[in-house]
């Protein structure tokens, strides 16, 4: 027996669209990141680029489960001495990007380094139902119907 290994000309990237609403931050973004990665398919070949191009509408309407909207906290540091910021996932989607919630729970899950740079630059998030992507044709992906713990309210 070998063991396949992908090339580039065996890829076929698909289109896949997501609708976040009243999704679970955690249990979409795990599902997002296994589509960008490409472990969903029987050809997965873990130092390439073989997964699908997510696009995920309605990123402003994803919510916790418990507290954790208002009690979770995101730290970033500006660089110099005791610049450490934080803020709350609330503050976030109220704010002008939304969808960086979804974008840095699924960052988070991806592997560092150059790889996983390029499978999230597959990753497009919106805040409303609009996108420009309606040319590649995506095929929906309904995460609801996955699990019954994807949806919450």
């Amino acid at each position: 027996m070998k063991t396949f290994s992908a090339k580039p000309a065996d890829i076929d990237k698909k289109w896949v669209l997501i609708d976040a609403e009243n999704m679970v931050v955690g249990r979409l973004a795990a599902v997002i990141a296994t589509r960008l990665r490409g472990k969903h398919l029987p050809s997965y070949t873990p130092h390439m680029d073989c997964g699908d191009n997510v696009i995920v509408i309605n990123a402003d309407k994803v919510v916790f489960t418990g507290n954790k909207r208002s009690d979770k906290t995101y730290y970033r540091h500006t660089g110099y001495p005791g610049g450490i910021k934080e803020t709350t996932p609330e503050k976030v989607l109220e704010g002008k990007f939304p969808g960086r919630v979804l974008e840095l729970a699924v960052k988070r899950m991806l592997p560092r380094g150059p790889l996983g740079r390029q499978q999230l630059s597959n990753m497009r998030v919106y805040a409303g139902t609009e996108h420009p992507h309606e040319a590649q044709a995506p095929e929906t992906l309904d995460v609801a119907a996955m699990n019954a713990k994807n949806v919450r309210g």
